[in-house]
């Protein structure tokens, strides 16, 4: 399976201890050079930076080779360069948080999963405890509806 990924479900996944789920679920992931810039900002979490500074070998850095596609001005360039990465390699899934970035990758034909729908199949196969996850995620900056995390926790628990 082939799965590029944009900073903030790796991000989150890493803050809150499951960073891991991404290759135990998928393999080898894809970033494109923006996204490692994104996770090397000053205002990262240390958890993260470290974690970024000696990346995993499953995590492949890849450029894409026409970044410069027209994008909505509302993307950050980490969005843009793994939409224009996963159209160009034909990827299976392409891991965005952002609702525009969802919007263009969905727009582009592209197969989208979030940090909670990754989560939630992770706890469908066994691999995480979605609401010890959906705990620990809630304690960092990620933001999501309380009508979705619920939503969430409701499907878990069928």
């Amino acid at each position: 399976m082939i799965v590029v990924a944009d900073a903030s479900p790796l991000r989150y996944l890493v803050w809150i201890d499951e960073g891991e789920l991404t290759p135990a679920l998928y393999g080898s992931v894809l970033v494109p050079p923006a996204v490692i810039r994104e996770l090397t900002r000053p205002q990262t979490p240390a958890k993260v930076a470290r974690w970024i500074n000696a990346p995993p070998g499953w995590l492949e850095v890849r450029a894409p080779l026409n970044a410069t596609r027209e994008f909505p001005r509302a993307l950050g360039p980490g969005e843009c360069e793994a939409i224009a990465l996963a159209e160009e390699i034909h990827a299976d899934l392409v891991l965005v948080d952002d609702w525009a970035a969802r919007r263009e990758a969905q727009r582009r034909k592209l197969v989208i999963q979030g940090t909670l729908g990754l989560l939630r199949f992770a706890a469908k196969v066994g691999l995480a405890d979605l609401p010890s996850a959906i705990v620990r995620l809630r304690e960092t900056s990620f933001r999501a509806s309380d009508e979705l995390v619920q939503f969430m926790l409701d499907e878990d628990s069928k």
